[in-house]
């Protein structure tokens, strides 16, 4: 892309509705890809998905699908959900009169956005990295979950519950990153000194957890990329 190669990459973090801190993330030049988890618990996930749908609609940016966007796409096809609070909240908002309209594009944007994207040497994802994103194109978010789906939105899991009530998770893909490539992630809140946390894999791959915590206590990272 022509902004790209001209201007450079700003990889935003899970933003999870705190819309002031997404606001100043994306006053750049640069090409905004904001790796999934827009929505819920931060106090404005309608403003944070009508600002994203600016950036795509002036091709300034994209945003990798997360688990909690999938789930709102879900749900916008009337599907039958677990109770969810913060989801809940969430449409309650869009159902406000001056959202309410977007909703359609809000769906179209959930349902198209990538899964995983690759540039040159450098990976973006949600979740985490499965070796299969090496050789196919990213799959339908709001399709049926394949282990490489799966690993996208949902990290690694070991099948046991953690005592707060999340999955409980591994990071034994970041062994199978290629040996010269970055892979962007989110999800997963591992950075002990409000950095983004990196971390080198036994093949000599990169991973780099930009989750912050932004909309739960914590804030919002982004890292600018310029060798494109």
């Amino acid at each position: 892309m022509e902004r790209i190669q001209t201007y450079g990459i700003r990889v935003v973090g899970d933003v999870h509705g705190d819309l002031n801190a997404f606001q100043h993330a994306t006053a750049t030049d640069r090409f905004i890809i904001q790796l999934g988890d827009l929505i819920d618990h931060g106090p404005n996930s309608a403003g944070v998905l009508e600002l994203m749908l600016d950036l795509l609609e002036y091709k300034r940016g994209l945003f990798i699908l997360g688990n909690h966007d999938r789930k709102l796409g879900r749900a916008l096809e009337g599907r039958r959900l677990r109770k969810d609070p913060p989801l809940e909240e969430t449409l309650s908002q869009l159902a406000q009169p001056e959202y309410a309209s977007l909703i359609p594009n809000i769906y179209k944007a959930i349902a198209s956005a990538p899964t995983w994207l690759r540039i040159e040497r450098t990976f973006f994802v949600h979740g985490g990295f499965h070796t299969a994103m090496l050789s196919q194109p990213p799959l339908p978010g709001l399709g049926e979950i394949t282990a490489p789906l799966s690993r996208a939105l949902f990290g690694e899991t070991t099948g046991r519950m953690q005592p707060d009530g999340y999955p409980e998770r591994r990071l034994s893909w970041i062994n199978r990153i290629p040996d010269g490539m970055t892979v962007y992630v989110g999800h997963d809140r591992r950075s002990t000194n409000g950095r983004p946390w990196k971390c080198l894999g036994r093949l000599g791959g990169t991973a780099i957890f930009m989750d912050l915590g932004a909309g739960k206590g914590g804030h919002l990272a982004w890292v600018d990329i310029n060798d494109f």
